[in-house]
């Protein structure tokens, strides 16, 4: 009797993003990958807002409306947007509803283009707070993970923006942020995309 082969092995993912199929596409194509990009960067910081004290799921499945509604989140046309778009964008369901959130998008927006005047670039200040990796775990489990909300990096890196008159940009979204855009790789130990990550933080070229 022939030997039949063996099925392959379900990957090993990191245990938040479940089976939602749209939640494991985003775990394992997009969540931990460098980003330098300036306009991708802002996004994140804005949508890591307005995800405070909902899921970021819900965030997720909004996020292709909040790219339209906020002009791909071009910060330099976001800066511009005055009081009637934001009553637009108070009754547009497609995006989540809350003015604080709406109009510090526009403030943080501003606030990017100053950046940008200043230093050249978004980036170059985001990546300027990267964790040394002594700072990191050395066995990054689920258990270790949980407890990382804030970590000093994300801490200083909120102080920062918050000085240069940003908003909704607490140390817990910062890190949420840094993780997003792959400042650090908390992809865990047992999650197959970790290696992945690794290799492409390795050849990334930091923005100066």
């Amino acid at each position: 009797m022939p030997i039949m082969p063996r099925a392959p092995s379900p990957p090993s993912r990191c245990p938040w993003c479940g089976t939602d199929p749209l939640y494991v596409a985003y775990h394992d194509a997009e969540w931990g990958r460098p980003v330098a990009d300036d306009r991708r960067l802002f996004e994140k910081l804005c949508l890591e807002g307005f995800q405070a004290g909902l899921s970021w799921i819900t965030i997720l499945r909004k996020r292709e409306h909040f790219r339209a509604a906020f002009d791909d989140f071009d910060f330099e046309v976001v800066a511009r947007y005055t009081p009637r778009k934001v009553e637009r964008l108070l009754a547009d369901a497609g995006i989540v509803r809350h003015r604080g959130k709406i109009e510090s998008t526009i403030n943080n927006a501003q606030r990017a283009c100053d950046l940008v005047d200043e230093r050249g670039s978004l980036a170059g200040l985001l990546w300027s707070f990267e964790p040394a990796p002594h700072a990191r775990p050395k066995t990054l489990t689920w258990e270790v993970l949980r407890t990382m909300g804030t970590t000093p990096e994300s801490t200083a890196l909120s102080k920062e923006l918050k000085r240069r008159g940003w908003c909704f940009v607490g140390p817990t979204t910062m890190y949420a942020a840094m993780q997003a855009m792959g400042m650090v790789n908390d992809h865990i130990e047992t999650c197959d995309t970790r290696a992945v990550v690794e290799r492409l933080r390795r050849s990334f070229r930091r923005p100066g």
